[in-house]
């Protein structure tokens, strides 16, 4: 660590923006939903956060620009109380930074604990939460499962895994918004894959209401985290290993999550409930809750096999959707974005 006057600042502090689901007690601030990030303000040349995993997890780094598909660094934090550099610059004190740090891995991965911040100079008020903020619910799709590898038929590993080049990632961007991601990879409605965790039944809507991706009990309460809309893309689990779950089970359990939602944010919010490709019938069923759950502003849409065809150019790891095919879910989804929340599309801006 280089010499200097450091500043320490507790990781709660209300100068540090964090998006997504957390946790501020006394030790710091704590999360393991994928995606979770927090933006920082300094003035100086050095900036780093002591921290602890529970796990070993992964993070993006970008510093004095948005966030975008590839981070300026990539770190990994694997242990209790380290200290992660994520800046050292040559700009002088005087110069006024911004940084964003994103955790690219799920919560299987680990739980993180920011305990502070330390810099050659006190923090400046970050940006505040964007006025236009994304949550979407999903399953590995959304949580950019084996998305940085090329070869189908390689085992997930934790390294290839970012959410900074998902679906989601790529509607915020093009939307100048703020997300949230509530996922975990093998959930679905009412049957996870393979039929995991068949005793607890521990599937997505169990999951959504919790603080923590991997704690039960814990409440998730939104406070002043709103978002403008919400995506459910959820289902592909449901039908995995060519089984069919049951029509009336999976509608009960998708109308508890619309529930769950509608309770947080009230009846007005938005949902998008999208079908992913892997059966057809997951398109009815679809449809059916969100024409019978009573709701307004509940609107439903389907991708189907020709959204990504090709399975060698289009798959990473474990068979699941690379960058590209995720550019392709991205185009698909804009224009439902644009006519449910008013927010208008931008034929010149690059879809990435």
């Amino acid at each position: 660590m280089p010499v200097f006057s450091k500043e320490n600042t507790p990781a709660g502090d209300t100068k540090i923006t964090y998006i997504g689901r957390t946790l501020n007690t006394a030790d710091g601030v704590s999360f393991d939903w994928s995606s979770t990030y927090a933006r920082i303000a300094f003035q100086g040349d050095y900036l780093a956060v002591r921290a602890s995993d529970s796990g070993k997890d992964y993070f993006n780094v970008w510093i004095d620009r948005d966030m975008s598909a590839d981070a300026d660094q990539v770190l990994c934090l694997q242990s209790k109380d380290s200290v992660l550099v994520l800046a050292q610059l040559k700009g002088g004190k005087k110069k006024q930074h911004t940084l964003i740090i994103q955790k690219r891995t799920e919560g299987t991965q680990g739980r993180v604990t920011f305990h502070e911040f330390i810099s050659d100079a006190p923090l400046l008020d970050a940006a505040p939460v964007r006025e236009r903020l994304i949550e979407f619910v999903g399953d590995s799709y959304t949580c950019g499962y084996g998305i940085e590898n090329s070869i189908r038929f390689n085992p997930y590993t934790p390294e290839t895994q970012n959410t900074s080049k998902t679906y989601c990632a790529v509607l915020a961007r093009y939307f100048d918004a703020d997300f949230i991601t509530v996922s975990h990879s093998g959930l679905g409605i009412n049957r996870n894959y393979d039929d995991r965790d068949k005793q607890a039944k521990w599937y997505m809507p169990e999951r959504y209401t919790q603080t923590f991706d991997e704690q039960r009990g814990l409440k998730w309460t939104p406070s002043g985290l709103i978002p403008s809309v919400t995506m459910i893309y959820l289902g592909q689990n449901d039908f995995s290993t060519e089984r069919q779950p049951m029509r009336d089970p999976f509608k009960k359990n998708y109308r508890l999550l619309i529930d769950e939602i509608k309770e947080y944010y009230g009846e007005d919010h938005p949902i998008i409930c999208v079908s992913t490709k892997v059966d057809k019938l997951l398109f009815d069923f679809v449809r059916e809750c969100v024409e019978e759950c009573g709701y307004k502003n509940v609107y439903y849409s389907g991708m189907f096999q020709a959204v990504h065809l090709d399975d060698n150019s289009e798959l990473g790891a474990d068979w699941h959707p690379n960058w590209k095919a995720h550019i392709k879910l991205a185009y698909a989804l804009i224009p439902y974005f644009s006519t449910i929340t008013g927010w208008e599309m931008q034929p010149d801006r690059p879809v990435r």
